[in-house]
């Protein structure tokens, strides 16, 4: 439920109405607005007689939200959230360049790839240090020593950087890590959401394989209900019976999920193909469709890359493609 309050409303009446709410074991969370305010009621509302509230002098509107997620939910937060990482931010005006190898393979390639990719315009260091793979020979990651190299290109380069947890007993690894990326694998451990619910630390959500919109929201949800508003959702692409690309990015869930939710949503087109030539159409598709960052897998050599090679493209490249982005960004500015 939400209730829309008048432009300046009395606050002895305000703080009335919060102290009844909290008396039924309701949480509010307010959201400020240039005209108006709103508050947003999370916990068992059926029991709120909105006739009462809406009989308020301060109260403007009140309605009910069907949606089963509240807190991702647009209609109770209508504002863009803007999620700030280290040295920058995601969201609202603030398109976000996530740029790095699928995995960390020694200090000398991290490092390196960091500082190329830095220079060409990225605003986040990606990283694998535990690897979630299909085979259970193909190269795993290197873990904890993964992430020491990680934080190790963060001190040189200033980048923040981005990698994946794959359970609950490494998140003590993640406690300088500036954002916790969750796989699409994982995108219903409800365990590991809950947990993650209980840290400030931004998550970075992929949607699964197979999940609908409403699902990937609902994993949201999940983190948002523990008390951590710092969600990213991420569209990598879902499986369907289409074989000429790894996956389907479905660029239709950025519109869709911009009207849903108010959470930053960024694009993976690495992962969405599989296919390096790809990358950069897909990634001009996102910037198009309104996506407030997108996530791409570069690599000095892919070739010889330990994972994900095909997918991953080369530092001048990604240069290109980070030029690209902001020549189209600054034209949609220009028509809007």
């Amino acid at each position: 439920m939400i209730i829309v309050l008048k432009e300046h409303p009395e606050q002895q009446q305000l703080k009335n109405l919060e102290e009844w709410l909290r008396g039924m074991d309701i949480e509010i969370h307010p959201t400020q607005g240039i005209h108006s305010t709103i508050l947003g009621l999370v916990g068992d509302t059926s029991r709120v007689d909105i006739d009462l509230i809406q009989a308020l002098d301060i109260v403007a509107s009140v309605k009910r939200i069907q949606e089963p997620y509240k807190s991702a939910n647009r209609k109770f937060h209508p504002l863009d959230t803007v999620i700030t990482v280290g040295n920058t931010s995601i969201g609202g005006d603030i398109f976000a360049k996530i740029a790095g190898p699928c995995s960390v393979e020694s200090e000398e390639q991290i490092i390196s790839i960091a500082e190329e990719v830095k220079a060409a315009g990225a605003t986040m260091l990606r990283g694998g240090a535990f690897k979630p793979r299909t085979s259970p020979y193909a190269f795993q990651g290197m873990g904890g020593e993964g992430i020491d190299l990680l934080l190790k290109a963060k001190k040189a380069t200033g980048l923040p950087i981005v990698t994946e947890v794959m359970d609950l007993s490494q998140l003590d690894l993640f406690a300088d890590v500036d954002v916790i990326q969750v796989g699409a694998r994982n995108m219903q451990n409800f365990q590991l959401l809950k947990e993650l619910g209980k840290s400030k630390k931004p998550i970075l959500l992929k949607r699964g394989l197979s999940a609908t919109i409403s699902e990937l929201l609902m994993s949201a949800e999940y983190i948002m209900a523990g008390g951590n508003e710092n969600v990213i959702l991420c569209e990598r692409g879902i499986r369907t019976f289409e074989t000429a690309t790894r996956n389907t990015l479905d660029i239709s869930a950025v519109p869709v999920l911009k009207e849903l939710s108010h959470l930053p949503i960024v694009i993976d087109p690495s992962h969405s193909a599989g296919i390096a030539r790809f990358v950069s159409t897909l990634t001009m598709s996102a910037v198009a469709a309104g996506a407030d960052g997108v996530m791409i897998e570069v690599h000095n050599d892919p070739t010889k890359a330990l994972c994900d090679g095909p997918q991953s493209i080369k530092p001048d490249a990604f240069k290109v493609i980070s030029k690209n982005i902001d020549t189209l960004l600054n034209t949609i500015k220009a028509l809007d």
